[in-house]
């Protein structure tokens, strides 16, 4: 099994590239098949999520062809199947797009209930009131909703909690909808306007996308386009903490800095400096850093994918800190592991008080999910000795190249798969 083994104390320093957003490419590639034409999408992060998404869009008949490692072209013509095999959507939990995409197109989905990480409740009750506001029916048999509608109605559709999935599920089905759909109390992280700008680059016609209330106009078909994906936003914050953590210095480039301006607020409020470029953002982290609270809340809030790194990165400032993690009840099971590295954090309930410490110790933990697996090599990375992260399958789900890049910057990093790989690495950095 795949472990990172990390030799901590480095100051990171350097450049950095940020790849495309994992969020918004998931939900584009489901919208791709939607149409018959070619479809290109460019700015594809190549990172284990997206790779089960085309093998499942090729499984159901449509024609996938990597141009290059970031760039595909789709064309779902041949697309005969609107059932998706359970063995690629219990791996990622944003297969549940392809029920608003199959129903949008074809009036017809079953795709079995997604799986993904391990951090809390995610239920899919918005996605389809949504569904059966626009006119379908729905029903859940047998671990899979089965979604049908004889015609597609426009209408108007009040989410009774913010929900970034339900709003791109219910844009997709209303973009082929029977007149003008309203969508309120809709998400506004930057993916939704990603999603939004990529079908009406195919011909739909969405307005408000950003905001709170969202208009679709149901247009009869979708055409194919050119489109490339906006830069990740959670990579960026992820390289963002690191900086500050290990009290380096990094620019980070192919960014939108606006998408990042709740993160940036943080680091600031810490002491540490943020110089923000039309496309990049460089971060040069405090000797010494002071305490501060977060909460985490719908775009444009402080966004619960970096609660974790941001975390990490409290527990090496002065003081006292407190995280309220208000979007998943699961997503402090990463803490334990900080503890065997010297981390002082006590959890109640779904607020976490942290004691800053003066520095983590090297130690064998592992990766409960995706952002807390990103925030323990954060810590490792800020540790005295060496570290062996586990399971890092989940950081691969969202991060490509992540050790080459931390590698880049300084940061002595490997995989290994076997105890004398580990001597070897540790033969080496000592």
């Amino acid at each position: 099994m795949d472990q990172y083994i990390i030799k901590g104390g480095q100051k990171l320093k350097g450049e950095v590239t940020i790849g495309g957003a994992k969020n918004a490419a998931l939900g584009i590639l489901a919208a791709a098949i939607m149409t018959n034409d070619n479809v290109l999408i460019e700015n594809l992060p190549d990172v284990k999520d997206i790779n089960v998404m085309l093998e499942a869009i090729e499984e159901i008949g449509a024609r996938v062809d990597r141009v290059d490692r970031h760039t595909v072209k789709i064309n779902a013509s041949g697309i005969k199947e609107v059932s998706v095999d359970d063995e690629f959507i219990r791996r990622i939990r944003a297969s549940y797009y392809f029920i608003g995409a199959l129903l949008g197109k074809y009036k017809d989905a079953k795709v079995p209930l997604p799986g993904g990480c391990n951090i809390g409740s995610r239920p899919i009750d918005q996605h389809i009131k949504g569904f059966k506001a626009l006119g379908a029916e729905v029903k859940i048999e047998s671990g899979a909703v089965i979604a049908k509608a004889e015609s597609l109605k426009a209408a108007h559709i009040y989410l009774d909690v913010v929900s970034v999935g339900a709003t791109i599920n219910i844009m997709m089905v209303a973009a082929m909808a029977d007149g003008q759909t309203i969508i309120e109390n809709a998400a506004k992280e930057p993916h939704i306007v990603d999603v939004a700008n990529f079908l009406n680059s195919m011909g739909a016609n969405i307005k408000g996308a950003g905001t709170d209330t969202i208009r679709i106009r149901g247009v009869e078909r979708l055409h194919g386009t050119e489109y490339a994906i906006i830069p990740d936003q959670i990579e960026a914050g992820t390289f963002m903490c690191m900086a500050a953590a290990t009290r380096g210095d990094i620019l980070i480039k192919n960014v939108i800095p606006k998408h990042l301006e709740s993160i940036t607020a943080k680091l600031l409020e810490m002491g540490n400096e943020v110089e923000e470029y039309d496309e990049a953002v460089r971060v040069i982290g405090a000797a010494s850093q002071r305490h501060t609270d977060i909460k985490t809340l719908p775009y444009p809030g402080f966004p619960t994918d970096m609660q974790p790194q941001m975390t990490v990165t409290l527990s090496l400032a002065e003081g006292t800190s407190m995280v309220t993690e208000s979007i998943f009840e699961n997503r402090f099971k990463y803490v334990d592991e900080l503890a065997r590295m010297g981390g002082n954090i006590k959890v109640e309930g779904n607020v976490a008080v942290i004691d800053g410490i003066d520095r983590f110790s090297g130690a064998s933990v592992t990766s409960p999910d995706l952002r807390a697996g990103a925030a323990l090599v954060i810590a490792a990375l800020a540790a005295d000795g060496i570290s062996i992260v586990e399971e890092i399958g989940y950081i691969q789900r969202g991060y490509e190249k992540f050790e080459e890049k931390i590698a880049g910057l300084g940061g002595k990093i490997e995989i290994i798969s076997s105890e004398k790989e580990a001597q070897k690495f540790k033969f080496k950095v000592s």
